[in-house]
């Protein structure tokens, strides 16, 4: 049951906005009692958290080299923006939708861009980049910016202009780049 209030919750509130699904909605929706519901979650707060928490996964692992990992990233962004269900970020959404500082879900956004970030500096210090750290901000300041881009313009072609910044800074900080003038290998 768990596992359906999660699933549910999580469809709602990416696909309507946390603020404007109530748990009425996602037990209706079950077909569940607000009391079976808060058995499981004492709390809309804490079921945010549990949803945010349940998108929090690490980038899967891949034998692809360093360079094609991160050009990939900005790939998989294009078939996410181009999906008929594409809302943003959840974790931004959250943050922005909350506006509350101190509230659970912003330390769960936070060890998200987090674990990208450092999902980039470890692709970055195999590839023996200076300042791994740096350019793993940059990479991810990218992502973001190509997704706040994508939801506004509504084209997930935004991530092939991100994907060929992303290759202007991983060639300037010295990393070979196979390809040429930003395009995708095929």
């Amino acid at each position: 049951m768990q596992e359906r209030i999660l699933e549910t919750a999580d469809r709602l509130f990416y696909e309507q906005g946390i603020r404007a699904v109530g748990v009425d909605t996602i037990a209706a929706e079950i077909g569940i009692s607000k009391r079976t519901l808060y058995n499981h979650f004492p709390s809309k707060d804490e079921l945010i958290v549990a949803y945010l928490s349940r998108r929090l996964r690490p980038a899967p692992a891949s034998d692809l080299p360093p360079v094609q990992q991160i050009l990939g990233a900005f790939d998989r962004l294009e078939r996410t923006f181009a999906s008929s269900v594409f809302r943003g970020c959840p974790f931004v959404n959250a943050v922005a939708e909350l506006k509350e500082p101190n509230h659970a879900a912003n330390r769960v956004a936070l060890a998200f861009k987090e674990q990208r970030r450092a999902w980039f500096r470890d692709l970055l210090l195999r590839l023996a980049v200076d300042d791994a750290d740096t350019l793993a901000l940059q990479l991810q300041i990218l992502v973001d910016g190509a997704i706040a881009t994508a939801l506004v313009r509504g084209d997930p072609k935004v991530a092939v202009t991100a994907r060929a910044a992303a290759r202007v800074l991983l060639e300037a900080a010295g990393v070979e780049v196979p390809g040429r003038n930003g395009q995708r290998r095929r």
